[in-house]
């Protein structure tokens, strides 16, 4: 049975990695100018809007993965659905916090935060998607997220206003421990 699934996975054609992130990027830039109505009300935060982007990418790009399943559950199955915590832990490695993993952030690539409120209160994820053009030395590097709340727009700005416009804990930089730092699909590590 084993032979059948490992077939079945071989089978499935990977995108090209940069077209993939740019349909990835255009489909989060387009949720700011107008929320797509196949992006469920229910799953519009931050998290949503990564697994949105992804899912249409891939929807585009290469339909029989999303039969696979796109995402890893905590036991390594595929899943169709991933809360931010479960997208950072199996579906994506950490580049680093630094201003080196700067450097090396990709179209598509994530920056994560962790709040946590209090010893009682579980930690809040906050996940954003890197939008960069493909000639990084010509444009600053782009964020595009969800705030999170449920009458909130999607939101795209400069990675540089985050340190200079929000309040401290929302600064991507090393010295704040709720930034957790920039991320990539686990399947891109090999690529840079």
């Amino acid at each position: 049975m084993m032979a059948v699934a490992t077939i079945a996975v071989a089978l499935v054609a990977v995108p090209n990695e940069a077209l993939l992130r740019d349909v990835i990027v255009r489909t989060a830039l387009a949720q700011a100018l107008t929320p797509d109505p196949h992006w469920d009300l229910a799953q519009r935060d931050c998290a949503g809007l990564i697994r949105f982007s992804y899912r249409e990418a891939f929807r585009t790009l290469a339909p029989k993965q999303l039969d696979l399943g796109l995402w890893h559950d905590r036991t390594g199955k595929p899943t169709a659905f991933a809360d931010a915590e479960t997208l950072l832990a199996y579906n994506f490695t950490s580049l680093g916090r630094d201003d080196v993993a700067l450097m090396h952030v990709q179209g598509g690539d994530l920056l994560a935060f962790r709040q946590v409120a209090g010893p009682d209160e579980l930690p809040v994820y906050h996940l954003l998607l890197a939008v960069r053009s493909r000639d990084k030395a010509s444009h600053e590097l782009q964020v595009v997220y969800h705030p999170g709340r449920a009458d909130a727009v999607v939101t795209v700005g400069a990675l540089s206003d985050l340190i200079t416009e929000a309040p401290l804990e929302w600064h991507p930089v090393p010295e704040n421990p709720a930034f957790l730092g920039y991320f990539r699909l686990n399947e891109w590590m090999n690529h840079d």
